[in-house]
């Protein structure tokens, strides 16, 4: 029988009450909708300003002929990348045969890579279309390239509300664009 000294208790302030904290205060620039685009016209558009900053600042994996490779500045897990095409469009059906051959062709290295470096054993990839399906930004496509692990800390945004990175994303960048 466990006595009241045992009980976890969620107290917030005040004292301890058994439970670890992991504090993301980087994540509330996300949150608050910091750097969002004011509208949906290319010229506030991060995709669209992405491509024109050096690959290490703008976290850019790799260049394609019609689409690039960049890591997600607010990832679901290390290694999240999104594959996401130079034209400012928002819907997958406006893609030409060119841009949506090439999309499919860097999602598919890009988790070749991502399995060499990290041992993924899984992904999830899939594209938000539009805001009310969960696109973060509705105006420009981006295919998201999300590596699992078995056991990994799936559980932590939806219960802890908080993720789990274990590296530091200039260096993720430097290890997946090396073995690009």
């Amino acid at each position: 029988m466990r006595s009241d000294d045992d009980v976890l208790r969620q107290d917030g302030v005040g004292e301890p009450d058994g439970l670890e904290r992991l504090w993301t205060p980087h994540r509330m620039a996300y949150i608050k909708g910091e750097s969002k685009p004011e509208d949906e016209t290319a010229a506030q558009c991060p995709f669209c300003r992405i491509p024109t900053l050096e690959d290490e600042p703008g976290l850019v994996i790799h260049r394609g002929t019609t689409a690039y490779v960049v890591l997600n500045l607010y990832p679901y897990s290390p290694g999240h990348l999104m594959v996401v095409p130079y034209r400012h469009i928002a819907d997958y059906t406006e893609t030409s045969a060119e841009e949506a051959v090439e999309i499919a062709g860097l999602t598919k290295r890009a988790m070749e890579v991502v399995r060499t470096v990290s041992g993924a054993h899984g992904f999830n990839i899939g594209m938000n279309q539009g805001s009310i399906a969960g696109a973060g930004i509705a105006a420009h496509l981006h295919q998201h390239v999300v590596p699992r692990w078995s056991g990994d800390a799936n559980f932590m945004p939806i219960i802890g509300r908080t993720k789990v990175l274990p590296q530091v994303m200039s260096d993720t960048r430097k290890l997946l664009a090396e073995a690009w």
